[in-house]
């Protein structure tokens, strides 16, 4: 069997078959100015082939004269009779179709299927109607038109603003007519803001034909009203942050505005208020803000040809704690419940802690403390506020019990005759009680004559005060404070009693007639002391000691030697030369005694200068000796007078001092030696050195003789006043005086330096 051909007929062995399209036109999209072919191949082509525009026949020629554009391309031999348009125009956009007339053996014509060429042309480079600027105002609508001419299709239309946003517009197309081509629009409404100012909107168009984007720009200006900020610039003092201002600082804000056009007027508010003598200044200043600033307002209005805007700054002042409610004792029963308040204005928003001060603890941190009564928890409660950079405040408040009276005055009270008394029943209750007063089974009232009652609450309680006017002996006796409240009350017994009045003339003499017996008893003690605290006997070797620690130790002996160097020599019948340190020698060191000095088996005689009394001494005459500016007669002894802490030993009998061959003198028995500290030697001893040296001369400064030394001992004993040895560095003033048998013996004792 045979095959079946492409139109349908079978040819059939020796029989001519019809003809029929080996291939047919399909539908294409060409670009206006480009090349199109449409193909159309035929096989046994008997008839006569053209191609037809939209049913119109071009013609059987290959030329297709009359279409300068067109050309049928191929060869008849292959059967190929494509159609060629060069350049295709917009008028070529139409139906086509490649037909066969019927063959002169009678074959049947043959028509293609209909190819639809279309053709796309690129639009014309869009514009905005507004132009290429456009001045508006800000949040006033406007419309920005965009078109796009000569599209095929029709442009698409979009829009892009200055900062890259892309918008849609509403779209509109219309065809121009004998042109088949379409022009597009595109509305865009905007509302203009301050940052539109000195943007670009840019309009872009395209189609199929030409993926390019073609564009317009406008540029738009906008006019605005001031865009105003208002912020703290400085504060003095200086705080650590602009945003926190210390109460008591001033301030100073600054206000700034960004406007179209530039020119503006300014005007300050606080608090809604106009500040006066602001207006034109771009900075207001507040002086000594205070809380009451705290959260108040400042604004800055500026105004332009537009109009006017604002902006505003809220003040935060920082201040210390201050109360807004104190808190205040509560009464309560047992096991309910209570809450104590302690509500604190401050910024920043104090920090509150609750003291519980029976306790001696912390109990709560909140402004509000709420807890169930109990005894342990019952009493008084401290609230303390703190705010950083301030001083703290607190207050108290007391959580009381409600229970039955309790009287706390004492039982006996006085009074004086003659004089208005008082009874004092003070009462402890919660709540407040009642009281009554009685007395001999009679209650008492205000109204009574002779008695008055003031009632002064506590906080929890009350004191009730019975006056009774010019009370009389009759008023003296038992009275009855009876307190009661809700919960109870008692009864208590108070006795008011007379007592003695004394003339005030007898009561001062007895205060003064006291003072002086305990002063006098006073003066007696010490001189007991004095007398009876004697210092122990020293051991040789230990006295020695010290008298060696004290040469070692102290240079104040060397400056009174120095002081009183070249003084004029002790008179006969005064004091011994050794007591008064005037140009004596200091013991130092081993020194050859009589034998006779030491007593009960080899204990040596140490005298204060204090044991002898008081000398008197006669005028003395101007003899012409030089006494160096000192005043003759200086009485040292009073100076080289010990504290009564140091003992003293009993002054020598005449037996004693015969046996030392020690003549009588005037003064009483002397004795040989006495080693006095060197811190009275030398503060008491020169005058230069006490505290007040006003009414002294000043020491002689020249070279002064080294007069020899006398003592009244030995005056005494051989009549001649021997030199003795003289240490220059001993800190003491006393004198060691030799006999005329020169005999060793040990060292003697000197009070230590300190």
């Amino acid at each position: 069997m045979a095959a079946p051909e492409p139109d349908g007929h079978i040819a059939e062995s020796g029989e001519k078959t019809e003809q029929y399209f080996a291939m047919e036109p399909q539908d294409q999209v060409a670009i206006e100015g480009t090349k199109v072919t449409l193909p159309c191949r035929v096989e046994n082509k008997k008839g006569t082939l053209q191609w037809t525009k939209d049913d119109f026949g071009l013609g059987p020629d290959r030329s297709l004269s009359g279409f300068d554009r067109y050309t049928m391309v191929g060869s008849d031999e292959e059967g190929d009779f494509s159609l060629q348009i060069d350049p295709v125009s917009l008028e070529d956009d139409a139906r086509y179709q490649c037909q066969v007339s019927p063959g002169p053996g009678g074959e049947p014509g043959v028509r293609s299927r209909f190819a639809q060429l279309t053709v796309l042309v690129p639009p014309l480079a869009p514009r905005i109607v507004q132009g290429d600027h456009l001045e508006t105002t800000e949040d006033r609508e406007i419309e920005l038109e965009c078109e796009s001419v000569g599209g095929k299709p029709p442009a698409e239309i979009t829009w892009i603003d200055g900062y890259g946003n892309v918008l849609r517009g509403e779209d509109l197309v219309s065809e121009a007519p004998d042109t088949r081509k379409l022009t597009a629009r595109s509305v865009l409404k905007v509302t203009p803001k301050k940052h539109h100012h000195n943007t670009t909107f840019t309009c872009q168009a395209q189609n199929q034909a030409d993926r390019t984007y073609r564009s317009a720009r406008l540029l738009l200006l906008v006019k605005y009203a001031p865009n105003v900020t208002v912020s703290v610039k400085e504060t003095t003092p200086s705080s650590a942050s602009l945003r926190h201002i210390p109460e008591g600082s001033d301030v100073r804000l600054a206000c700034h505005a960004d406007a179209n056009p530039p020119e503006v007027r300014y005007k300050w508010f606080l608090d809604g208020e106009p500040v006066a003598l602001t207006e034109g200044s771009t900075e207001l200043v507040l002086r000594n803000v205070s809380r009451r600033h705290h959260d108040a307002i400042v604004k800055c209005q500026v105004e332009n040809k537009v109009g006017k805007s604002e902006g505003s700054e809220t003040l935060d002042v920082t201040y210390g704690p201050k109360f807004r409610q104190r808190p205040a004792n509560v009464q309560a029963d047992l096991d309910s419940m209570v809450t104590l308040t302690c509500d604190v204005d401050g910024n920043p928003t104090p920090e509150i802690t609750w003291i519980h001060e029976d306790k001696d603890r912390v109990v709560g941190s909140s402004p509000n403390l709420t807890f169930k009564v109990e005894a342990e928890r019952a009493g008084r409660y401290y609230c303390r506020a703190t705010v950083h950079g301030y001083p703290e405040i607190g207050a108290e408040a007391a959580v009381l019990v409600k229970g039955p009276p309790k009287v706390l005055s004492p039982h006996t009270q006085w009074g004086h005759v003659g004089d208005n008394g008082r009874v004092e029943c003070i009462v402890q209750s919660v709540p407040r009680p009642r009281i009554v007063w009685s007395y001999a089974g009679q209650n008492i009232s205000s109204y009574d004559s002779d008695f008055s009652i003031l009632d002064d609450p506590l906080p929890d309680g009350l004191k009730s005060t019975l006056i009774v006017r010019e009370s009389q002996q009759q008023h003296y006796g038992v009275y009855n404070c009876t307190a009661s409240n809700e919960y109870g009350a008692v009864t208590a017994l108070i006795q008011l009693r007379a007592q003695k009045s004394y003339p005030l003339i007898i009561i001062l003499t007895g205060v003064i007639g006291g003072v002086v017996v305990i002063i006098a008893i006073t003066m007696v003690v010490i001189l007991c002391q004095r007398r009876v605290n004697k210092p122990p006997a020293l051991d040789s070797h230990e006295a020695e000691k010290q008298c060696r620690e004290s040469d070692r130790s102290s240079n104040i002996s060397d400056l009174k030697l120095e002081l009183r160097t070249g003084s004029s020599v002790s008179r006969p019948g005064s004091e011994t030369g050794s007591e008064r340190g005037v140009g004596g020698v200091p013991l130092a060191g081993p020194v050859h005694l009589p034998m006779p000095m030491t007593l009960n088996g080899g204990d040596h005689v140490y005298r204060y200068s204090t044991e002898y009394p008081e000398p008197s001494f006669p005028p003395k005459a101007k003899d012409g000796q030089n006494n160096n500016g000192y005043v003759p007669y200086v009485d040292y002894s009073r100076d080289y007078t010990p504290p009564p802490s140091l003992s003293l030993l009993p002054p020598l009998s005449s037996m004693e001092a015969a046996h030392l061959g020690i003549p009588s003198s005037p003064l009483g028995a002397l004795g040989p030696l006495a080693c006095v500290d060197p811190r009275y030697s030398a503060a008491y001893g020169n005058p230069y050195l006490r505290s007040s040296s006003a009414s002294l001369l000043p020491p002689h400064t020249s070279p002064a003789p080294s007069p020899p030394p006398y003592s009244t001992a030995v005056r005494g004993m051989n009549g001649a006043a021997p030199q003795v040895a003289r240490l220059p560095n001993s800190p003491t003033s006393q004198y060691i005086v030799p006999s005329s048998q020169m005999a060793t013996i040990k060292r003697g004792t000197l009070a230590t330096h300190v």
